[in-house]
């Protein structure tokens, strides 16, 4: 039974992954602005988040005035996070953008020891620096009139993005649900975005079948589907199995992106996303190694 378990989650949690990584592809899909583009991804979300929180019955209210500000507060930071993110895939590629915004370990291992007071092992300390060459790598010149080194700008800013998110959440999970989390966030990020409906030259694009259909694929499939998979495949799974498994996003962003766009990276791309992919699931597979060996 337990093994049965085992399996359904690390195939929920792939099953999650996988929509994680087709994120990217279907941004570069989009002819939309990038703001428009995580517009549409909230607002398709956000129903679907609350319409599974109702189901299993999660309280909704926030617990303090501090997390409830905490929230609102995470929600623009989600809206800058994936509109950096998709904003480097529009100037440069999707595996630029994706392996450039997985350089947040560097950023996190910077920011738990200043907002969480927690003490770093080694192998993060490593794994982190080792982020570094491969960034390296992904960058053709130092100048921003090159669009790939554009391109790893937003993507590391995505990263940093992403790590004071994934620090601040961790608080707040020990007391509200990962859905009721996501929730604030989407819902928080749609209502930020409303202006852009009317600030933008967009407005004509986004209601056209073609990128409604990519915009609701992606906060459906991709956001709300993707999201509650990969939690419930932690129930049956260890927190290093399913960091082993997420850290495959970029790996299969990439495949999408041969597949759906042509977009073959170059040797000294492959060689930066060796290095930081490889970074960021060392912790967890020494992990995994060490604990099977006891």
């Amino acid at each position: 039974m337990k093994q049965a378990e085992h399996w359904r989650g690390t195939i929920s949690a792939n099953i999650a992954v996988l929509f994680f990584g087709l994120a990217g592809v279907l941004g570069k899909l989009s002819t939309l602005s990038s703001p428009f583009i995580v517009l549409g991804r909230v607002f398709f979300a956000s129903p679907v988040l609350l319409t599974l929180c109702l189901l299993q019955k999660l309280p909704l209210r926030p617990k303090t005035l501090r997390d409830g500000i905490t929230l609102v507060g995470l929600g623009a930071l989600l809206a800058l996070h994936w509109t950096t993110f998709f904003q480097s895939i529009a100037v440069s590629n999707v595996a630029i953008g994706l392996l450039s915004y997985s350089s947040f370990p560097l950023f996190t291992m910077i920011l738990e020891p200043l907002l969480l007071h927690q003490r770093l092992s080694h192998i993060h300390v490593v794994a982190a620096l080792l982020i570094l060459p491969g960034i390296y790598l992904l960058v053709p010149s130092f100048t921003f009139q090159n669009q790939t080194t554009l391109g790893v700008f937003w993507g590391v800013l995505s990263g940093a993005t992403f790590a004071l998110l994934s620090v601040t959440n961790r608080g707040l999970g020990e007391r509200y649900p990962s859905l009721v989390i996501s929730l604030y966030q989407d819902g928080v990020a749609t209502l930020l975005l409303l202006p852009a409906l009317f600030l933008g030259s967009g407005n004509a694009q986004l209601w056209t079948p073609r990128e409604l259909l990519i915009l609701l694929f992606l906060g459906v499939f991709c956001t709300a589907l993707a999201h509650t998979l990969f939690i419930a495949s932690l129930r049956s799974m260890t927190a290093q199995s399913a960091s082993l498994v997420a850290s495959l996003e970029p790996v299969w962003g990439i495949v999408f992106g041969i597949i759906l766009l042509q977009e073959l990276p170059t040797l000294t791309t492959l060689l930066g996303g060796v290095l930081i992919v490889g970074a960021v699931m060392l912790p967890a597979l020494l992990t995994v190694i060490v604990s099977r060996a006891k």
